[in-house]
């Protein structure tokens, strides 16, 4: 099997600390996977996500906690993050879900500008008029790789495809094959 070649640990701490999108998949009561765009934050080893009480992703995590997430960028390089796991729930009164709910609007709607203070203020007290709740989903920790981080600046193909290439010719110059910015299928 092929090699992915993990991300560094400076690489990931930056990576994580961007507001890239993700892709969270849950499960719909029929076992059918559902997947949403969301917001997320990397804050005490675990990801954490907010949403209403009535997105339909927040209801079936409410009924079923597994989830997936994946998050993936092409900027400051192409890479991609994904963990599974289970989700707890937080929400008011039990606990205070605005500290972290804040961090969220600070990297997606802030961006580390100054400039868009008041733009974060604003979203973030439109949150506080919605009924609210917080999902925690921790990597699992009893995995090999409970957080799958790959860098792909860097792409190792799988002994089959490089020997493939090799005995098809593809490797040389004046083949079809493998060429700068695309690959073959």
């Amino acid at each position: 099997m092929g090699r992915m070649s993990r991300m560094s640990g400076p690489d990931l701490a930056e990576f994580l600390r961007r507001p890239h999108i993700g892709v969270l998949a849950t499960l719909r009561r029929d076992g059918m996977p559902y997947s949403v765009p969301v917001w997320w934050l990397w804050h005490d080893d675990a990801f954490w996500l907010t949403g209403t009480t009535s997105r339909v992703w927040c209801r079936q995590l409410r009924h079923d906690p597994r989830a997936s997430l994946c998050i993936e960028a092409s900027e400051p390089y192409v890479g991609h993050v994904g963990v599974d796991g289970e989700v707890s729930v937080h929400e008011p009164p039990e606990f205070d879900i605005w500290p972290i709910s804040r961090l969220l609007v600070d990297k997606y709607v802030g961006r580390d500008d100054p400039a868009n203070a008041a733009a974060v203020d604003a979203f973030f007290a439109n949150m506080q008029r919605e009924p609210r709740l917080l999902f925690r989903l921790e990597p699992r920790r009893h995995e090999p790789n409970p957080l799958r981080a790959i860098d792909l600046r860097v792409y190792r193909a799988k002994r089959a495809d490089r020997e493939h290439r090799s005995a098809s010719g593809a490797d040389d110059p004046g083949s079809s094959g493998e060429r700068a910015g695309g690959r073959t299928g």
